[in-house]
Protein backbone atom coordinates (compact mmCIF):
# COMPACT_ATOMS: atom_id res chain seq x y z
CA UNK A 1 0.00 0.00 0.00
CA UNK A 2 1.35 3.31 -0.94
CA UNK A 3 0.41 6.11 1.27
CA UNK A 4 1.66 9.87 0.18
CA UNK A 5 2.14 12.73 2.75
CA UNK A 6 -1.04 13.42 3.68
CA UNK A 7 -3.37 12.15 1.31
CA UNK A 8 -5.53 8.97 1.69
CA UNK A 9 -4.49 5.86 -0.31
CA UNK A 10 -6.88 4.75 -2.72
CA UNK A 11 -9.62 1.81 -1.71
CA UNK A 12 -9.04 -1.73 -1.96
CA UNK A 13 -11.66 -4.61 -1.91
CA UNK A 14 -9.77 -5.96 0.85
CA UNK A 15 -10.78 -5.19 4.71
CA UNK A 16 -7.30 -6.42 5.63
CA UNK A 17 -3.95 -5.10 3.94
CA UNK A 18 -0.56 -7.27 4.98
CA UNK A 19 2.60 -5.48 4.37
CA UNK A 20 6.32 -6.54 4.64
CA UNK A 21 8.65 -3.48 4.13
CA UNK A 22 12.54 -4.32 4.09
CA UNK A 23 15.48 -2.10 4.32
CA UNK A 24 14.78 1.61 4.90
CA UNK A 25 11.96 2.29 6.20
CA UNK A 26 9.58 5.03 5.17
CA UNK A 27 11.27 8.56 5.16
CA UNK A 28 8.43 10.84 4.39
CA UNK A 29 5.62 12.30 6.99
CA UNK A 30 2.22 10.92 6.00
CA UNK A 31 -0.97 9.77 7.29
CA UNK A 32 -4.02 7.28 5.87
CA UNK A 33 -6.80 6.56 6.89
CA UNK A 34 -6.15 2.89 8.08
CA UNK A 35 -5.00 2.41 11.17
CA UNK A 36 -1.33 0.50 11.45
CA UNK A 37 -0.41 -2.42 13.17
CA UNK A 38 3.22 -2.83 12.59
CA UNK A 39 5.32 -5.37 13.81
CA UNK A 40 9.38 -4.19 14.04
CA UNK A 41 10.79 -7.68 13.39
CA UNK A 42 14.53 -6.52 12.92
CA UNK A 43 15.76 -2.71 13.23
CA UNK A 44 15.98 0.11 15.10
CA UNK A 45 15.40 3.99 14.33
CA UNK A 46 13.35 6.75 15.52
CA UNK A 47 9.26 7.47 15.26
CA UNK A 48 7.52 10.60 14.78
CA UNK A 49 3.97 9.68 15.61
CA UNK A 50 1.91 12.68 16.14
CA UNK A 51 2.72 15.33 18.43
CA UNK A 52 5.95 12.72 20.10
CA UNK A 53 9.07 10.89 18.88
CA UNK A 54 9.52 7.50 20.05
CA UNK A 55 12.43 5.20 19.34
CA UNK A 56 11.46 1.35 17.63
CA UNK A 57 13.53 -1.71 18.11
CA UNK A 58 13.51 -4.88 17.00
CA UNK A 59 10.71 -7.17 19.10
CA UNK A 60 7.96 -4.35 19.31
CA UNK A 61 4.37 -3.64 17.94
CA UNK A 62 3.64 -0.43 16.83
CA UNK A 63 -0.06 0.80 16.12
CA UNK A 64 -1.00 4.16 14.93
CA UNK A 65 -4.17 5.39 14.84
CA UNK A 66 -6.46 6.70 11.73
CA UNK A 67 -4.96 9.57 9.96
CA UNK A 68 -2.49 9.95 12.97
CA UNK A 69 0.59 11.32 10.79
CA UNK A 70 3.55 9.40 11.39
CA UNK A 71 6.89 8.98 9.89
CA UNK A 72 9.72 5.70 10.21
CA UNK A 73 13.39 6.84 10.16
CA UNK A 74 15.27 3.82 10.22
CA UNK A 75 18.99 3.59 11.94
CA UNK A 76 20.09 0.70 9.30
CA UNK A 77 19.11 -0.38 5.77
CA UNK A 78 18.19 -4.15 6.47
CA UNK A 79 15.27 -3.12 8.60
CA UNK A 80 12.21 -5.79 8.48
CA UNK A 81 8.47 -4.87 9.40
CA UNK A 82 5.53 -6.62 9.15
CA UNK A 83 1.83 -4.38 8.72
CA UNK A 84 -1.53 -5.05 9.21
CA UNK A 85 -3.82 -1.62 7.55
CA UNK A 86 -7.25 -1.96 8.01
CA UNK A 87 -10.01 0.79 8.36
CA UNK A 88 -12.99 0.20 10.27
CA UNK A 89 -15.27 1.70 7.17
CA UNK A 90 -14.12 -1.73 5.29
CA UNK A 91 -16.69 -3.69 7.52
CA UNK A 92 -19.74 -1.97 7.39
CA UNK A 93 -21.74 -0.41 10.07
CA UNK A 94 -24.08 -3.55 9.88
CA UNK A 95 -21.49 -5.64 10.81
CA UNK A 96 -19.60 -3.50 13.20
CA UNK A 97 -22.45 -3.33 15.37
CA UNK A 98 -22.97 -7.44 15.40
CA UNK A 99 -20.93 -8.85 18.87
CA UNK A 100 -18.54 -10.24 16.01
CA UNK A 101 -17.35 -7.00 14.89
CA UNK A 102 -17.78 -5.10 18.34
CA UNK A 103 -13.81 -6.07 18.75
CA UNK A 104 -12.84 -3.86 15.78
CA UNK A 105 -14.90 -0.93 16.44
CA UNK A 106 -13.62 -0.71 20.33
CA UNK A 107 -10.14 -1.03 18.80
CA UNK A 108 -10.74 1.56 16.39
CA UNK A 109 -11.43 3.71 19.55
CA UNK A 110 -9.02 2.43 21.12
CA UNK A 111 -5.82 2.85 18.76
CA UNK A 112 -6.15 6.72 18.20
CA UNK A 113 -3.72 7.93 20.15
CA UNK A 114 -1.42 4.97 18.64
CA UNK A 115 0.34 2.90 21.05
CA UNK A 116 3.44 0.55 21.07
CA UNK A 117 4.13 -2.95 23.06
CA UNK A 118 6.30 -5.94 23.33
CA UNK A 119 5.51 -9.10 20.80
CA UNK A 120 5.02 -12.00 22.36
CA UNK A 121 5.18 -15.64 20.79
CA UNK A 122 1.55 -15.59 20.05
CA UNK A 123 1.81 -11.83 18.73
CA UNK A 124 4.45 -12.97 16.39
CA UNK A 125 2.05 -16.22 15.28
CA UNK A 126 -0.63 -14.42 14.59
CA UNK A 127 1.28 -12.06 12.52
CA UNK A 128 2.92 -14.94 10.41
CA UNK A 129 -0.75 -16.57 10.19
CA UNK A 130 -2.49 -13.36 8.96
CA UNK A 131 -0.48 -12.99 6.35
CA UNK A 132 -0.92 -16.41 5.28
CA UNK A 133 -4.42 -17.15 5.57
CA UNK A 134 -7.22 -16.27 2.93
CA UNK A 135 -10.90 -15.28 4.16
CA UNK A 136 -12.52 -15.83 7.10
CA UNK A 137 -9.10 -17.63 8.44
CA UNK A 138 -7.30 -14.44 8.13
CA UNK A 139 -10.29 -12.52 9.63
CA UNK A 140 -10.32 -14.70 12.54
CA UNK A 141 -7.05 -14.84 13.00
CA UNK A 142 -7.11 -10.71 12.71
CA UNK A 143 -9.80 -10.17 15.43
CA UNK A 144 -7.63 -13.08 17.89
CA UNK A 145 -4.63 -9.96 16.85
CA UNK A 146 -6.49 -6.96 17.66
CA UNK A 147 -8.36 -8.75 21.17
CA UNK A 148 -4.54 -9.73 22.61
CA UNK A 149 -3.30 -5.86 21.82
CA UNK A 150 -5.98 -4.18 23.48
CA UNK A 151 -5.63 -6.41 26.75
CA UNK A 152 -1.78 -5.96 26.57
CA UNK A 153 0.52 -3.67 28.73
CA UNK A 154 1.28 -0.85 26.51
CA UNK A 155 2.40 2.73 25.70
CA UNK A 156 0.99 5.66 24.46
CA UNK A 157 1.99 7.58 21.29
CA UNK A 158 0.51 10.43 21.07
CA UNK A 159 -1.00 12.91 23.66
CA UNK A 160 -3.49 14.41 21.72
CA UNK A 161 -5.58 13.05 18.84
CA UNK A 162 -5.17 14.42 15.42
CA UNK A 163 -8.47 15.07 13.80
CA UNK A 164 -8.92 14.45 9.71
CA UNK A 165 -9.19 17.71 8.51
CA UNK A 166 -5.40 17.95 7.77
CA UNK A 167 -4.85 20.41 4.76
CA UNK A 168 -2.24 19.33 1.64
CA UNK A 169 -0.58 22.63 2.01
CA UNK A 170 0.14 21.93 5.92
CA UNK A 171 0.88 18.31 5.51
CA UNK A 172 3.61 19.13 2.73
CA UNK A 173 5.46 22.04 4.74
CA UNK A 174 5.44 19.57 8.30
CA UNK A 175 6.55 17.24 6.02
CA UNK A 176 9.24 18.93 5.09
CA UNK A 177 10.25 20.29 8.92
CA UNK A 178 10.50 16.79 9.72
CA UNK A 179 12.67 15.55 6.98
CA UNK A 180 14.99 18.50 8.03
CA UNK A 181 15.06 17.44 11.36
CA UNK A 182 15.75 13.81 10.83
CA UNK A 183 18.42 14.67 8.44
CA UNK A 184 20.45 16.93 10.51
CA UNK A 185 19.38 16.93 14.32
CA UNK A 186 22.95 15.35 14.64
CA UNK A 187 24.97 18.72 14.02
CA UNK A 188 23.62 22.27 14.99
CA UNK A 189 19.66 23.17 13.89
CA UNK A 190 19.43 27.17 13.29
CA UNK A 191 15.74 28.60 13.46
CA UNK A 192 16.77 30.69 10.26
CA UNK A 193 17.17 27.39 8.42
CA UNK A 194 13.97 26.13 9.35
CA UNK A 195 12.45 29.55 8.88
CA UNK A 196 13.57 29.78 5.14
CA UNK A 197 12.70 25.90 4.46
CA UNK A 198 8.79 26.88 5.31
CA UNK A 199 9.12 30.69 3.88
CA UNK A 200 8.49 32.26 7.15
CA UNK A 201 10.47 34.63 9.92
CA UNK A 202 11.64 32.93 12.40
CA UNK A 203 8.85 34.11 14.93
CA UNK A 204 6.20 32.85 12.38
CA UNK A 205 7.75 29.19 12.33
CA UNK A 206 8.29 29.32 16.02
CA UNK A 207 4.01 29.82 16.39
CA UNK A 208 3.31 27.95 13.38
CA UNK A 209 5.12 24.69 14.36
CA UNK A 210 3.79 24.91 18.24
CA UNK A 211 0.24 25.66 17.00
CA UNK A 212 0.33 22.06 14.97
CA UNK A 213 2.15 19.93 17.18
CA UNK A 214 1.64 21.50 21.01
CA UNK A 215 4.85 21.76 21.57
CA UNK A 216 8.61 24.41 20.52
CA UNK A 217 10.67 23.25 17.59
CA UNK A 218 13.75 22.60 20.25
CA UNK A 219 11.40 20.08 22.39
CA UNK A 220 10.70 18.51 19.01
CA UNK A 221 14.25 18.40 18.20
CA UNK A 222 15.28 17.19 21.45
CA UNK A 223 12.82 14.01 21.33
CA UNK A 224 14.69 13.61 18.14
CA UNK A 225 17.82 13.40 19.42
CA UNK A 226 16.87 11.54 22.91
CA UNK A 227 14.66 9.05 20.79
CA UNK A 228 18.03 8.03 18.93
CA UNK A 229 20.41 8.31 21.93
CA UNK A 230 17.91 5.56 22.79
CA UNK A 231 18.33 3.44 19.97
CA UNK A 232 22.22 3.48 20.19
CA UNK A 233 22.03 2.71 23.81
CA UNK A 234 20.03 -0.10 23.10
CA UNK A 235 21.81 -1.53 19.69
CA UNK A 236 25.25 -0.41 20.35
CA UNK A 237 26.54 -1.44 23.83
CA UNK A 238 30.15 -0.97 23.12
CA UNK A 239 29.82 2.54 22.17
CA UNK A 240 30.16 5.33 25.13
CA UNK A 241 27.86 7.47 26.63
CA UNK A 242 29.96 10.46 25.36
CA UNK A 243 29.91 9.03 21.78
CA UNK A 244 26.50 8.24 21.97
CA UNK A 245 26.14 12.20 22.87
CA UNK A 246 28.12 13.06 19.81
CA UNK A 247 26.50 11.28 17.14
CA UNK A 248 23.14 12.63 18.26
CA UNK A 249 24.08 16.84 18.20
CA UNK A 250 25.16 17.40 21.91
CA UNK A 251 28.42 19.18 22.02
CA UNK A 252 28.78 18.35 26.28
CA UNK A 253 28.36 15.17 27.90
CA UNK A 254 26.28 17.11 30.60
CA UNK A 255 23.77 18.98 28.48
CA UNK A 256 23.07 15.14 27.03
CA UNK A 257 22.67 13.62 30.32
CA UNK A 258 20.57 16.36 31.70
CA UNK A 259 18.00 16.59 28.51
CA UNK A 260 18.34 12.79 28.62
CA UNK A 261 17.00 12.52 31.98
CA UNK A 262 14.45 14.91 32.02
CA UNK A 263 12.65 13.04 29.05
CA UNK A 264 13.45 9.54 30.21
CA UNK A 265 13.13 9.65 34.10
CA UNK A 266 16.41 8.19 34.09
CA UNK A 267 20.26 8.30 33.24
CA UNK A 268 21.74 7.01 29.85
CA UNK A 269 24.17 4.66 32.12
CA UNK A 270 20.46 3.25 34.32
CA UNK A 271 19.03 3.21 30.70
CA UNK A 272 21.49 0.73 29.06
CA UNK A 273 21.85 -1.17 32.19
CA UNK A 274 18.13 -1.76 32.41
CA UNK A 275 18.15 -2.92 28.88
CA UNK A 276 20.62 -5.59 29.69
CA UNK A 277 18.46 -6.70 32.50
Amino acid sequence: MRVLPFKIPKPSNAAILFQVDQGVLYNALHHHEEIQISYIKKGTGTLVAGDTVHSFSAGEVIVLGSFQPHVFNSDTADCLMYSVFFSAASFGDTFLQLEEGKGIADFNAFAKAGFKTSVTPEIDSLFQHINTAQGMHRLGHFIDLITVLKIKKSISLSTFIYERHISEKDGKRMSAIFDFTLANYKQEVHLNDLASLTSMTPHSFCKYFKQRTNKSYFSFLTEVRIAHACSLLEAQQEISIADVADRCGYKTLSHFNKNFKKLMKITPSAYRDKDRT
